[in-house]
């Protein structure tokens, strides 16, 4: 059962170990839209315990990466980091050890490796043998680095919960290990000190990816030993390929910094990692919006089925967003981190090839020939088998050279358009926009004049005549 509006907290907790990858950051979306569409709360939490493969840095790049797609947590100021918390998980610890619910395990690397040989040997599942469960080790009679802290599961009971997503799910205690709680180098595993967070933070709703749904019977088990009620916890499907595989980096799987980049638009990547897995009532597709996709967000309208991620759909939204949903002048001052700062891009330039563009950063090449025109052949400038280039472009250049400097686009199209017959459109309009463009393939000759000045304008015209 739901709580109350505005009782709900919900946690994003990554592991500062890389790159915020899609898969994360569609959990994390996912979390966001539960808290916001219910009124509650969204927190970030850095699940940093794992010391070895900790990279510095990331933390801020997870940050990044969450606030340029909008999904802003409500704790910025004061986040959860639990690297910091040594003493608080010792406590909890001690007080498993106290109560028997935990023991001390002083079992060698060598000893551990040597029976989970023995186990695959013989065909049995690989986990902890229980060597030192009852052997009674104190904690005054170990020295640091030399002992871990095991979880004392329970044996022979069904441990059932229901998931939000998947319903009702069951785990037999008998195959399930004996975890560590507390490593060697001192610092706790995820899996106390993600059930001591939660409860501290008073989360409501534990919402994360599948692969933790093994761990989910030991964490609830944990709440029990502690004397906490247990948060309603649900699992999300894997975003897969279009073969049904796990995504990897060649299929899509790149960092949400790599996309930003790339020059996809916050707005398209969100749009698309929202409906991976998910589907509003209608057919509605594009969100505009973070409010948008609030509105229509709900929770159980999640798929069970793992989400196939789709890069032609990835950049159809990009594509869409960049031509339709954001203004001109947006666009263009986003752009501008994606060309050489001494170019001077105008949103007549932009509005040239918006149309055209797949992401931000095949700008720079689409429109390098409004900054220094291209060497190219004589013959370009034909059309077809036509072989009045020359003369057609001696008549636009004589008809626009005497044109003010003043509104010189707009009136230098109306003279274009004044003398090219319809029925031969392509014999005047290829030539010139090959001379002002350097291209074959390019915008059209008006696009491009809008976005030139009237110098350079003549001046590109007098070569293109100069070449035939």
């Amino acid at each position: 059962m739901l709580l109350c509006p505005g009782m709900i907290k919900t946690r994003f907790a990554p592991s500062p170990t890389g790159e915020l990858h899609i898969g994360g950051v569609r959990s994390a979306l996912f979390v966001y839209l539960f808290a916001k569409s219910k009124g509650g709360d969204f927190l970030l939490r850095i699940d940093d315990t794992d010391r070895e493969r900790y990279v510095e840095g990331s933390v801020e790049r997870i940050i990044e990466s969450l606030n340029w797609l909008g999904i802003v947590p409500d704790n910025l100021d004061n986040l959860v980091v639990q690297s910091e918390r040594k003493e608080l998980y010792h406590k909890y610890a001690k007080q498993l050890l106290d109560q028997g619910d935990a023991y001390i395990c002083t079992c060698s690397k060598e000893q551990l490796e040597k029976d989970k040989e023995e186990q695959v040997a013989n065909k049995l599942p690989p986990m902890y043998s229980g060597r030192c469960r009852e052997s009674n080790i104190r904690l005054e009679d170990v020295k640091e680095g030399e002992y871990v802290i095991r979880m004392k599961m329970p044996k022979g009971e069904i441990i059932k919960f229901h998931d939000l997503i998947r319903g009702d799910i069951e785990f037999d205690s008998s195959l399930i290990d004996d975890q560590v709680l507390i490593k060697s180098d001192g610092f706790p595993t995820y899996h106390l000190a993600t059930v001591i967070d939660d409860h501290l933070m008073e989360i409501s709703h534990i919402i994360r990816a599948e692969e933790w749904l093994s761990s989910t019977p030991k964490h609830l088990v944990l709440f029990r030993m502690l004397g906490w009620e247990a948060p309603e916890i649900a699992h999300l499907s894997q975003v897969l390929n279009k073969d049904k595989k796990k995504l990897s980096k060649r299929d899509g799987a790149a960092s949400v910094i790599e996309y930003k980049k790339l020059g996809f638009l916050p707005e398209a990547l969100r749009n698309f990692i929202v409906l991976l897995g998910w589907h509003p009532k209608d057919e509605t597709e594009v969100f505009e919006t973070m409010d948008s996709i609030i509105g229509a967000f709900e929770f159980e309208r999640i798929q069970k089925a793992g989400a196939v991620f789709d890069m032609d759909k990835l950049n159809w939204f990009n594509r869409h967003y960049i031509a339709n949903v954001l203004s001109l002048e947006e666009l263009t001052e986003r752009a501008r981190e994606f060309v050489p700062s001494e170019w001077s891009l105008t949103q007549e330039i932009m509005a040239s090839v918006r149309s055209r563009l797949d992401k931000l950063s095949d700008l720079k090449e689409m429109i390098s020939f409004f900054f220094e025109l291209p060497e190219y052949a004589a013959d370009d400038l034909y059309w077809k088998e036509t072989k009045t280039a020359k003369e057609n472009l001696e008549a636009v250049l004589e008809k626009i050279s005497a044109l003010p400097e003043s509104g010189f686009s707009k009136t230098a199209i109306e003279e274009i358009n004044g003398i090219v017959p319809s029925d031969k459109k392509g014999e005047w309009l290829w030539p010139l926009r090959v001379a002002l463009s350097g291209k074959r393939v390019s915008p059209s000759p008006f696009e491009i004049i809008a976005g030139l000045s009237k110098e350079e304008t003549l001046r590109r015209i007098r070569l293109g005549i100069e070449k035939l």
